[in-house]
């Protein structure tokens, strides 16, 4: 060893040598293939190598459904942060904070309105990051608080779904949001406006057995699991082994519990065009248009002894 190896070869590496960032890849977890960052944001998070629909942000969803991410996020109302002062292995309120500052979201849910491909609509998306997407009070107040802004702007309203069922650190408080959600669904019904449900990775427990089987059109992304109780649960109930892909959208739409599924780069489109087959058209305020021509009359039967 001599000064070149000791000193001079350590400083040309800090020279030269620059940290490489520890996201440029991502790797999915279907296919195990890495993903470079880009592809991954250009994707949407979908795999390009197996199509594989990876978890995203409820604010992620909205700037990918609304036309140009232009769209207006509401104001939810309040609820009483923690009403049992819930504490099992850490206080709910310390598990709320940290769900806050890791999603920057108040609970989880979002609810915006704005248009897809010029069509009005109210959209809700939950956000699977908060507490695993967990309905408490406060997105049983949000799905209420959607319904009532679509019924007021007459308009659809779609939630994309994303949850682990309801939120037992809130008791018997987060099962009352079974009936609410029901109600805000029957609201939008009442006013013969259209409700759409997109499913996603995953949504189970008391989200699927309440508002999440209710929309006028089910649809659902790839691969989403969606179920009640868990497969292993099922299992040990009946005592039966579970079909292959067993609570996947595609086992749900090939036994008709689902209409359709849809990939994510095609849900706009999907969405709009249901959107244009369920509202009835209405044009812009500044384009007169004019009156139908009167259909020409081909023929017609005579009364009797004309």
């Amino acid at each position: 060893m001599n000064w070149l190896t000791e000193y001079v070869r350590p400083k040309i590496r800090t020279l030269f040598t620059r940290e490489v960032p520890e996201n440029l890849w991502h790797q999915c977890p279907e296919c195990q293939q890495m993903i470079f960052h880009r592809d991954f944001a250009a994707s949407h998070k979908v795999c390009p190598h197996c199509g594989h629909h990876m978890r995203i942000l409820a604010k992620e969803r909205l700037d990918w459904t609304f036309d140009e991410g232009s769209y207006t996020v509401i104001e939810l109302p309040k609820v009483v942060a923690d009403p049992l002062r819930f504490r099992d292995s850490k206080r709910y309120a310390d598990r709320l904070k940290e769900a806050r500052d890791k999603t920057h979201t108040e609970d989880a849910i979002l609810v915006a309105h704005g248009s897809i491909q010029g069509r009005k609509a109210v959209v809700a998306v939950m956000d699977f990051d908060f507490i695993g997407g967990s309905m408490g009070a406060a997105v049983g107040e949000a799905i209420v608080a959607g319904a009532r802004l679509a019924t007021l702007q007459q308009c659809p309203y779609i939630v994309f779904t994303a949850s682990g069922g309801a939120r037992m650190m809130e008791g018997a408080i987060s099962l009352m949001q079974m009936p609410r959600t029901v109600i805000a669904a029957q609201l939008v019904k009442d006013a013969r406006l259209p409700f759409i449900i997109v499913l996603t990775d995953p949504t189970t427990g008391g989200v699927t057995a309440s508002f999440a089987m209710l929309g006028d059109i089910q649809i659902a992304e790839p691969g989403a699991m969606i179920g009640f109780a868990g497969s292993r649960v099922i299992e040990q109930t009946v005592r039966e082994k579970l079909p292959e892909g067993f609570q996947r959208a595609e086992y749900l739409l090939e036994h008709g519990i689902i209409d359709m599924v849809v990939k994510r780069d095609d849900m706009p489109a999907t969405l709009a065009r249901l959107i244009g087959l369920l509202m009835p058209y209405e044009p812009p305020p500044s384009s007169a248009t004019p009156e139908p021509p009167a259909p020409e009359v081909l023929g017609t039967s005579s009364p009797a002894g004309e």
